[in-house]
């Protein structure tokens, strides 16, 4: 098994799709760096780019060609400047030619040098991109990548995922030895995973990043309770979470993120009003997603609202633990992480594989996990609300109207953010050692479901509620 890190489950990246958006940019990101070492890119006069598979279906509803390119430029999904997104690819798209790495300039045409081979999947995965590079009518180098959701790719050439040769001090494969290792030890299951994540980083370097990566789940969601308008893509979806804040909030004045959060907090606080907030947060994060914005993986962009939505509704409704919000912060993150890890392992990520059980479902299993952390679960009770939370996700499709991730995906975000909150509550008060059903049992259960799945309900927008709308103008779909 691959050492996977807390780290590469939370990434920084750019919406919509961590499988369809940022794992193509990652990927054309490593196709320029290969021709760099092969010491062919000063030679290179054209470059191209073939999709695959559920790339190709719904690659235009997920801004994967716009990825790509982005890529190609040298732009990259962490630092880039999401406002000038837009006029960089129509810059390309004008002047038909693309700066490769922003040194070496070649002709361009996205319509004819990106290729959509809709009725082509290649056998690793459903998501598969070849790159070529030419001086002239020569080969110079050509490589094919496989976005296994996530924002993690995979070179063909390794027959699965590069294994890193780290030894982490309590490596696990299975909920059962990551239990196993907290009695053995004593330590809670942050504790463990934060000792597994010092082969990489020592504490401060964790905490730092951690705490930068909600920093950055906040604005997300600052930004989008704060704007307008209607969503990309020819669906004409209405954003949601800044008129939804506006209502919850009243009459509030603020002018930054943390201003906006105390104001949150002392808002009334009934039952249904929590409801509507967390689902306001969820709302803003993937209406952001659907946009081309900022945001983390959390474990993919598609679901990339469910865990930040519990997280601010932890931190603003729950009650002060001793250690401080910060801490138990990054407690909820390492806890929620290694559940990601987990169901990486043992079932997939990636709802081009597994539909939308592996990315609404997983976060919600993951932040179910987080909360029940923090609100003072033991590490049995932690797994079981992991489980509760996927067990009422087993079987969810994927299957967005347009390829776009909007519709069902945004709603999806609250529901699974919701669900992890029951789950949580549940397993708090529950008793894991008469839970009939283990994580294990249900991740085991998830990748079952998921390759019994057909295709049609996998990412590909040819079946479900993809095509009940048929009759809506979609732009460039």
């Amino acid at each position: 098994m691959e050492s996977i890190s807390v780290f590469d489950i939370f990434k920084i990246g750019v919406g919509p799709s961590s499988s369809h958006t940022m794992g193509p940019w990652r990927a054309a990101q490593q196709f320029v760096a290969a021709c760099k070492r092969a010491g062919v890119f000063g030679r290179v006069t054209a470059v191209r780019v073939d999709l695959f598979g559920s790339l190709a279906k719904t690659g235009r509803g997920h801004g994967t060609d716009i990825a790509v390119m982005l890529g190609l430029a040298g732009e990259d999904p962490v630092t880039c400047d999401t406002a000038l997104i837009d006029s960089k690819i129509a810059a390309i798209g004008t002047n038909k030619e693309l700066v490769l790495d922003g040194e070496r300039p070649v002709p361009f045409d996205p319509a004819r040098h990106i290729v959509f081979h809709m009725d082509r999947a290649l056998p690793f995965h459903a998501n598969a991109v070849t790159f070529t590079a030419m001086a002239g009518t020569a080969v110079l180098a050509e490589e094919t990548y496989y976005s296994v959701g996530g924002g993690f790719v995979v070179q063909e050439k390794a027959s699965a995922e590069s294994v890193r040769e780290v030894k982490l001090p309590y490596a696990t494969e299975s909920a059962a030895d990551l239990l196993r290792h907290c009695q053995e030890t004593g330590l809670s299951i942050p504790e463990v995973i934060r000792r597994n994540e010092r082969v990489w980083r020592d504490d401060v370097a964790i905490d730092a990043g951690l705490l930068k990566i909600w920093r950055t789940m906040e604005e997300c969601m600052y930004r989008g309770c704060h704007t307008d308008g209607e969503l990309p893509g020819g669906l004409r979806v209405t954003r949601r979470g800044a008129g939804l804040n506006r209502k919850l909030i009243g009459g509030a004045s603020y002018g930054s993120v943390d201003e906006w959060k105390r104001a949150v907090k002392f808002a009334p606080k009934d039952f249904q009003s929590t409801l509507k907030w967390v689902s306001c947060f969820a709302l803003a994060v993937n209406e952001e997603n659907a946009s081309f914005g900022r945001v983390v993986t959390a474990p993919t962009n598609g679901a990339a609202g469910v865990i930040p939505a519990v997280m601010m509704y932890y931190a603003l409704f729950c009650e002060d633990p001793v250690k401080g919000k910060d801490a138990a912060i990054v407690d909820f993150m390492l806890a929620a992480g290694e559940l990601g890890t987990l169901f990486k392992k043992g079932a997939t990520i990636s709802a081009a594989m597994g539909g939308c059980q592996a990315e609404i479902g997983v976060s919600s299993a993951m932040a179910a996990g987080g909360l029940t952390q923090v609100l003072g679960g033991s590490a049995a009770q932690v797994c079981m609300a992991a489980e509760i939370a996927m067990e009422h996700h087993l079987g969810m499709t994927c299957d967005p109207i347009g390829g776009l991730v909007q519709i069902p995906c945004i709603e999806r975000n609250t529901m699974g953010a919701i669900k992890a909150i029951t789950a949580a509550n549940i397993a708090l008060e529950g008793d894991p050692s008469k839970a009939v059903v283990s994580l294990d049992g249900v991740i085991k259960t998830m990748w079952e479901t998921a390759k019994d799945m057909g295709t049609k309900y996998k990412e590909t927008a040819e079946g479900g509620l993809a095509i009940l709308n048929i009759s809506v103008g979609i732009s460039e779909c």
